[in-house]
C-alpha cells in the first residue's frame, strides 16, 4: 500500500524543504509548490491526501486555491499555514473549508500532528465525477435530534458539513435547548468519535478552581496539590472538549484559552513548559456572546476564534410541529429508564394542552413534565389531566441565572448534600431547584464531595 500523498505550498524555500524534509522522514511522499501556478499544475495530474498551503503567496492568496478545491469536490483536506497572530485569516479560511490551520513558525512535530488528524479524516477524492459529501460517521447520533421541521433539518446539515474539520463551533441557544446533545453528535459524526468525548460546564465550577481543572496542575502548585493532575483538555486529547456556558469564563481565564487554541498547547498551573494537546473545541452558550464583546466581559478576539460555525439550536416554541415526536421519544426514553413494557402515548387532548405552553425551559421542561405525569398517572395512554403545566409567567424566557455566592466554595458538607437528595427521593432536579442551583453544578458538588 502506497504512503499517502501530501503536495506543500509554501513560497519560502527554507521552510518548505523543513517541512519536506520532516514528512519524508515519517515515510509520506511529498510534492513541492512554491506558488499558486504551480500548486493548480500538482494537482491537475493527480489527487491527494493532503494540501499544506501558505496563505500568503506571490501571485495570489491561499485562500482562492482552497476555494476552488472546495468548490470543485474534491477530497483534499487542506491545512492552511498562517502568519503568527493572523487570526482573520485562520477564520476565514476554516470558513471556506480548510480542514485545520497552522500558525507561523510551525514546528515539524506539530506539523506531522496536523497531517496525521487530517489523513485520519481524509475520504479518497473521486476520479470522475465530484466527491459525494461523505456521510456521518454516526448516523444515530444525528437521529437523536429529533424534529423535520426546517430548524431541526438545518441543524443536522451543519453538523454533516463541519463534522469533519477541525473548524470550532459555537452552539447558541436557550437553556434545555440540547446543546450538548448537538456537540455530542458532531463529535460523533467526526473522524474523533473513537476518541473522548469531554465536557465542562464552566459556570459551575469555581473561578478558583477552573484553571486547574482545565490545564492540570503540578505537585505543590498550591495548598492541597499532593500530586500532579492532568486537566480536562488532557482528558480530551485526540478527541472533543465541550465548553458549555463559555461566556461564564473570567477574563483572565479567557486569555489563556485563547494561547491554548493558538498553540495547541496547555501549561499546567505550576509548570514551566508547555504540553501539546490536540483537542477540537465545541462551545455553548445561552448568553448573547456578541453583546458580552461589545459591553468589555467577553474578549474580542476569543470570540471570532470560537464562533467560527456557529449553530443555533431552536426554541422548542420556534418549531412546535416537531412537539409530538420529541415528547413522544422522550417517553419511550423514560419508560425504558423505568423498565415498562411499553411507551405510554399522548392523547389528542394531551398533545393539544401541551401545545398551548410556551415552554421558557424547552425541551428540559417538556421532559420534567412528562416525567411527573408518567410518575403520578401511569397507564397506557396520558390524558390531558396528567399534563400539569405551570402558571404563565410574565416573561416566557427563562431568567439570567443568580451570581454565584462567596460561599460557593463550600457551599455544603457531604452529609448535609445527601440528606437533600434523600428528602427529594435522589431526584437531581428537584434538589438542583431547592438549592437554587443548576442541575451541572449540583452535579459537580455531587462528585467533588462523593456522593453518588
Amino acid at each position: 500500500m502506497s504512503a499517502p500523498s501530501l503536495l506543500i505550498v509554501e513560497d519560502e524555500p527554507d521552510l518548505r524543504q523543513l517541512y519536506a524534509l520532516a514528512l519524508a522522514r515519517v515515510g509520506q511522499q511529498v510534492d513541492e509548490a512554491a506558488d499558486l501556478a504551480s500548486a493548480r499544475a500538482h494537482l491537475a495530474k493527480r489527487p491527494y491526501s493532503v494540501v499544506v498551503l501558505d496563505m500568503r503567496l506571490p501571485d495570489g492568496s491561499g485562500l482562492e486555491l482552497l476555494q476552488e478545491l472546495a468548490g470543485t469536490g474534491r477530497g483534499e483536506r487542506v491545512i492552511v499555514v498562517t502568519a503568527y497572530g493572523s487570526a482573520d485569516n485562520a477564520v476565514q479560511a476554516l470558513k471556506a473549508g480548510a480542514f485545520d490551520y497552522l500558525s507561523k513558525p510551525v514546528s515539524p512535530a506539530r506539523l506531522r500532528q496536523a497531517i496525521a488528524a487530517a489523513l485520519q479524516a481524509h475520504a479518497p477524492p473521486a476520479v470522475a465525477t465530484p466527491a459525494a459529501p461523505t456521510p456521518p460517521a454516526n448516523p444515530d447520533a444525528l437521529q437523536r435530534l429529533i424534529g423535520d421541521s426546517a430548524a431541526m433539518q438545518a441543524v443536522r446539515a451543519t453538523i454533516t458539513r463541519v463534522a469533519r474539520t477541525m473548524a470550532p463551533v459555537l452552539i447558541s441557544g436557550e437553556s434545555g435547548t440540547g446543546k450538548e446533545l448537538i456537540a455530542r453528535a458532531l463529535h460523533a459524526c467526526s473522524h474523533r468519535a473513537s476518541g473522548p468525548f469531554v465536557a465542562v460546564n464552566c459556570g459551575a465550577i469555581p473561578a478558583e478552581l477552573l484553571e486547574s481543572e482545565l490545564f492540570g496542575h503540578k505537585r505543590g502548585a498550591f495548598t492541597g496539590a499532593t500530586s500532579d493532575r492532568p486537566g480536562l483538555f488532557q482528558a480530551a486529547h485526540g478527541g472533543t472538549l465541550f465548553l458549555d456556558e463559555v461566556a461564564e469564563l473570567p477574563l483572565p481565564l479567557q486569555v489563556k484559552l485563547l494561547r491554548v487554541l493558538q498553540e495547541r498547547a496547555v501549561r499546567p498551573v505550576g509548570a514551566l513548559t508547555e504540553e501539546p494537546v490536540d483537542v477540537r473545541i465545541v462551545s455553548a452558550t445561552h448568553k448573547d456572546l456578541a453583546a458580552l464583546v461589545h459591553e468589555g466581559r467577553f474578549r474580542h478576539d476569543l470570540y471570532y476564534r470560537l464562533n467560527v460555525i456557529p449553530i443555533q439550536a431552536p426554541a422548542l416554541r420556534e418549531h412546535p410541529e416537531d412537539l409530538p415526536a420529541i415528547a413522544q421519544a422522550i417517553l419511550q426514553r423514560l419508560a425504558l429508564r423505568e423498565g415498562l413494557p411499553a411507551p405510554p402515548r399522548l392523547s389528542e387532548a394531551a398533545l393539544q394542552r401541551l401545545r398551548q405552553h410556551l415552554f421558557p425551559g424547552n425541551v428540559r421542561e417538556l421532559e420534567n413534565l412528562l416525567e411527573r405525569a408518567l410518575a403520578l398517572h401511569p397507564g397506557t395512554e396520558l390524558q390531558a389531566e396528567a399534563i400539569e403545566l405551570p402558571a404563565p409567567s410574565r416573561n416566557h424566557r427563562e431568567s439570567a441565572p443568580l451570581p454565584a455566592t462567596a460561599d460557593d466554595d463550600t457551599p455544603l458538607t457531604r452529609a448535609e448534600l445527601q440528606t437533600l437528595l434523600e428528602r427529594n427521593r435522589w431526584n437531581q432536579s428537584r434538589t438542583a431547584r431547592e438549592l437554587g442551583w443548576t442541575l451541572a453544578k449540583l452535579r459537580y458538588w455531587m462528585q467533588r464531595l462523593g456522593v453518588n
